[in-house]
């Protein structure tokens, strides 16, 4: 049982070569804490009203000069006697117990943070005054945090969880479950695709997180980043599966079977090496009037910069299969306002009827890329060219003095790529003549 401390005894007592806690019988939660440097603090010991896990609060030092009261009331971080500290002590179990943490409310004092803002709050101003205008597909991340498309609270989401928690309370520890939650169990609110372990999903959550916070920091909405110390979730390893000559065959005779309009889009993925996204929201404004190329603005692809993709034949003919609705401009669409959707029921019907080894909807871009090299000798500059990647032989110096869009040669290779794909669904491969490697002006 914890003894009574008294004033007198405190004054006499050391610490040693380690920190010493004790515990005063008089009120329970109280500590005299004295450090191997002899300094002596008070703290308190409590449960945290929203979850019931144990924390600490320092008070403040030890005023040992003899019983007298300093002529000021308690506060956290004072000089407290034994008398100041019992009262503080008193009055911040009443706290406890109206459900008020008074240490995330110390914390927000420190951080000068407004403890009636709350997260969600500062969720919803960060996406409408900064992910809206500064990120492609700012909805994913605002659906990671808890909100859709219209700005609407997503049921059992980050948002509707923390509704009412003060952004101070949002603490490291906090974050780190959550981001944990992400990894094992899904995101708040998100149905998970798969019941696996995900780091895709930790990722995902750890990243909106990050941003959000470190806007907030900006933003002087707080003072202390609480992301900071905690590790990004591991990376993937990154995908090498290619799509063999034949498995192509098995996909475009899955993709005819699917009919229009999915089967028509996938399709072009394989002839064009496009991004998914980029290819299911095309519209026919955006094909040129003699329907030869397709011009994708900058607000629809990755690194923002438009891109113009020269389309064969067979690229427009498989266009053709699509029927058009009148006044609507999008190409793929059922309901003429969005984008076909619904990928993971299209893929699994897919799979059915194609029987390969696991594969994913990306690895078709793979596939393009891979087999422009080494089936039909392509360069690897027009390549990343067709495809739209700035890396390699045009990123750094060399993309900065080098500004040709080599549009002859990507125009030949999409189509000798098209001709080298109808040889392989005709059983008869295409002799398809490697492009004559010419010189790169700078």
């Amino acid at each position: 049982m914890a003894k009574i401390l008294t004033a007198a005894a405190i004054a006499k007592m050391s610490s040693g070569k380690s920190l010493r806690e004790i515990p005063d019988g008089s009120a329970a939660g109280l500590y005299l804490l004295i450090h191997p440097s002899n300094k002596k603090v008070w703290a308190l010991r409590y449960r945290r009203p929203a979850d019931q896990r144990p924390a600490k609060l320092t008070l403040g030092t030890v005023f040992t000069d003899g019983n007298s009261e300093p002529n000021v009331a308690p506060v956290i971080g004072g000089h407290l006697t034994l008398a100041g500290a019992r009262r503080l002590v008193a009055e911040l179990k009443h706290e406890i117990a109206l459900g008020r943490d008074p240490g995330t409310v110390h914390i927000a004092k420190k951080r000068n943070v407004t403890t009636t803002e709350t997260f969600t709050t500062a969720a919803r101003d960060f996406i409408d005054q900064h992910a809206k205008k500064n990120t492609r597909r700012w909805w994913e991340t605002a659906r990671v945090l808890g909100f859709d498309k219209s700005g609407e609270i997503i049921n059992r989401s980050l948002a509707s969880r923390w509704h009412d928690k003060p952004l101070a309370e949002v603490d490291e520890d906090a974050l780190f479950r959550v981001i944990d939650e992400a990894r094992t169990r899904g995101i708040p609110g998100l149905k998970r695709r798969n019941k696996e372990h995900s780091e895709n999903r930790a990722r995902s959550l750890h990243s909106a997180l990050s941003v959000m916070f470190a806007w907030c920091k900006e933003r002087r909405r707080i003072k202390v980043d609480p992301m900071g110390e905690l590790k990004r979730p591991s990376a993937p390893e990154g995908r090498e599966r290619v799509l063999t000559g034949q498995e192509i065959v098995k996909f475009w005779a899955a993709c005819t079977a699917t009919g229009a309009p999915f089967g028509p889009l996938l399709k072009l993925l394989i002839l064009t090496g496009a991004r998914l996204n980029e290819v299911a929201a095309m519209t026919r404004s955006e094909i040129s009037d003699d329907g030869a190329t397709w011009t994708i603005p900058g607000t629809r692809t990755k690194n923002h910069r438009t891109h113009v993709v020269p389309l064969a034949p067979l690229a427009r003919d498989v266009l053709g299969e699509v029927q058009p609705i009148d006044g609507v401009d999008l190409i793929f669409t059922t309901t003429g306002r969005t984008p076909i959707s619904g990928w993971s029921k299209v893929k699994r019907r897919l799979d059915a009827v194609m029987k390969i080894p696991p594969w994913v909807l990306h690895d078709l871009r793979r596939s393009v890329v891979t087999g422009m090299a080494e089936e039909i000798g392509i360069r690897p500059d027009v390549i990343e060219l067709v495809v739209n990647h700035v890396s390699g032989s045009r990123g750094g110096i060399a993309g900065i003095y080098n500004r040709s869009e080599l549009m002859p040669e990507r125009k030949a290779a999409l189509e000798r790529w098209a001709i080298h794909i109808t040889g392989l669904i005709a059983g008869k491969p295409a002799n398809v003549t490697p492009l004559r490697k010419t010189k790169v002006r700078g």
